[in-house]
């Protein structure tokens, strides 16, 4: 390790030299209290910008045990301690000039979700923190501008290190807070099993965002209130005593006129399987960690999965035991997304009428007297949606405004009025009886087969310098094999695409071998990333700043929609 000294020894050398001498950097370089690392040298100011990191040891920084020693507690102090360091960076960055991406001060920037991210990571040991981001190195067109990344190095980036990473300028209330309320958060997430719920809404929380594209919670929105024969209290560990609306494992329907907070409140149960920030108003609303948004998905392609439970005898004599298809209808579509989801663990199904395919989901009377069953191949989902609890224990919650069929089948029945949940069961449960299903007899459907073993895809195989790029939230680009994941609606964060693209990779060199099946693959993924962190699955000389966790649901989505893969 260099002093840092010996850094501005380095810059003084190769000042107005070409871009190129700048590699004489990469190294480490102690500075008062961290170590300053440049991992990674961009070739050229208007290419991607370098990557540094921040190494401070766990005595330094001064963070107490209690707050970083249990999981989710230390995820919670990351977040929070990469939105302190960015906040600070955002005074700073461009601040030193030049061409190109010359002043650039970058770190990942989280949403409203608490995600685990590659930008921040602390030792579950001592407590040591890496924090890692990029900075554009300054040049005068292609010649080195070292003063102004020696304003970067010796004074805009010590300055943001020492109010946003050392806990004794941090706020210790606030800091305290935070990880108070990740355990509270996980605590109602241990309580849904114990107490048989797919999800906890709590009183008081604000559903409704203040856009189509913002996280932030609506001003002056109406507060959630749950509805007295739903409520649930539990006693948490920090906040204390807390009241919401407990959704049961089961069917659960949630009805009510257009504009009045159904997808709202299915929203924030798709997002209720991360923890959320302070202030976002849904601190307090938990969802089932493995609930799955199920939609129709006109166009994607589907290989090898048995979705003969929904879909048989297609006249055209195609297998639907191992269905192959490169553009999928809207049924089949949405028959996959719920076998996959099956196939990926998920014991909650999250499901919107608007986003479905309507043959998919129910037939009524007239069209069942007028096209009889045996020329119909699809069985609908409110035909299975029974024995998808019964038989395989997972609960279903859907959102409807046009057919009433299901109030036959749920065992809860919500309506939205105003942003306010009102349960109609038993009112609804009457009126359904004015309205009855006609009567049929539907055969149990055979178990799906969760065998299908993955090929790799020789190109990554073979191809080390494999180019993975992310298209925000809509795709993944692997040697410009785009994988579509834009109605995979759970993926919450463009880093958790890149660490999809890696996982995608390593799965690639060592683990689809034709023998292991998709599972035991997603498993074995998850677990390297548990125990040894998301460097495990980068395999390179540095660890890349902008990667975060994905679910293993989202793993499986991803292989799944990925069409050189043999399956």
């Amino acid at each position: 390790m260099q002093s840092q000294n010996e850094l501005r020894n380095i810059l003084q050398r190769i000042d107005h030299r070409g871009y190129p001498a700048y590699k004489d950097t990469r190294g480490a370089y102690e500075f008062p209290g961290y170590v300053f690392s440049i991992d990674h040298v961009q070739g050229d100011p208007f290419a991607a910008p370098s990557k540094v990191s921040i190494h401070i040891r766990g005595k330094a920084a001064g963070f107490p045990e209690n707050l970083w020693k249990e999981k989710c507690r230390r995820v919670a102090l990351q977040d929070y301690l990469l939105r302190q360091f960015g906040k600070s960076l955002e005074k700073v960055s461009f601040q030193a000039k030049g061409s190109g991406k010359s002043g650039l001060m970058a770190v990942s920037r989280p949403g409203q979700e608490v995600l685990e991210r590659s930008a921040c990571e602390i030792d579950s040991q001592t407590g040591d923190i890496v924090l890692r981001m990029e900075i554009g190195f300054p040049a005068n067109g292609r010649s080195i501008n070292a003063g102004e990344l020696e304003k970067i190095c010796f004074k805009f980036l010590p300055e943001s290190v020492r109010k946003a990473l050392f806990y004794k300028a941090l706020n210790a209330g606030e800091v305290q807070a935070v990880c108070d309320l990740s355990e509270d958060q996980q605590y109602i997430r241990k309580q849904l099993k114990e107490l048989g719920l797919a999800a906890f809404v709590a009183n008081g929380a604000i559903l409704p965002r203040e856009s189509g594209i913002s996280g932030r919670p609506m001003k002056n929105a109406v507060v959630f209130q749950s509805p007295k024969s739903l409520e649930v209290t539990m006693e948490l560990p920090h906040h204390g005593s807390i009241t919401g609306m407990g959704i049961k494992n089961g069917i659960t329907l949630v009805v009510g006129g257009g504009y009045h907070g159904k997808s709202t409140l299915l929203k924030a149960l798709e997002t209720g399987v991360y923890n959320h920030i302070p202030g976002d108003g849904r601190e307090y609303v938990i969802t089932d960690d493995t609930a799955m948004k199920i939609r129709a998905e006109d166009g994607r392609s589907i290989r090898d999965v048995d979705i003969s439970m929904f879909i048989h005898d297609l006249p055209n004599g195609k297998d639907t035991v191992s269905f192959y298809t490169e553009d999928a209808s809207g049924s089949t579509s949405q028959a996959a997304n719920v076998v996959e989801s099956m196939e990926a663990g998920t014991k909650v199904f999250l499901i919107d009428e608007d986003t479905s395919a309507t043959n998919f989901m129910i037939r009524d009377e007239l069209m069942q007297r007028v096209v009889h069953r045996d020329a119909e191949p699809i069985v609908p989902f409110i035909d299975r949606v029974e024995e998808l609890y019964q038989s395989y224990g997972i609960s279903t919650i859907l959102v409807a405004g046009s057919s009433g069929s299901y109030f036959h089948k749920a065992d809860c029945i919500i309506q939205m009025n105003r942003y306010e949940p009102v349960e109609i069961t038993e009112f609804a449960k009457e009126q359904a009886k004015q309205f009855p299903l006609p009567e049929q007899k539907i055969e149990e459907a055979k178990a799906p087969d969760f065998a299908r073993r993955v090929k790799p895809d020789k190109m990554i195989k073979e191809d080390n310098r494999l180019k993975i790029k992310t298209m925000g939230r809509d795709g993944i680009s692997v040697n410009k094999e785009t994988i579509d994941v834009r109605y995979v609606e759970q993926l919450m964060d463009g880093e958790q695409l890149a660490s999809l693209g890696y996982l995608l990779k390593y799965a690639n060199q060592h683990l689809f071998d034709g023998r292991k099946t998709l599972q035991e693959v997603t498993e074995s993924l998850y677990e390297i990333m548990e125990k040894k962190g998301m460097a495990a699955i980068c395999e390179g000389s540095y660890l890349p700043c902008g990667l975060a966790k994905p679910r293993k649901q989202e793993i499986f989505a991803c292989i799944n929609r990925y069409r050189r893969l043999g399956l």
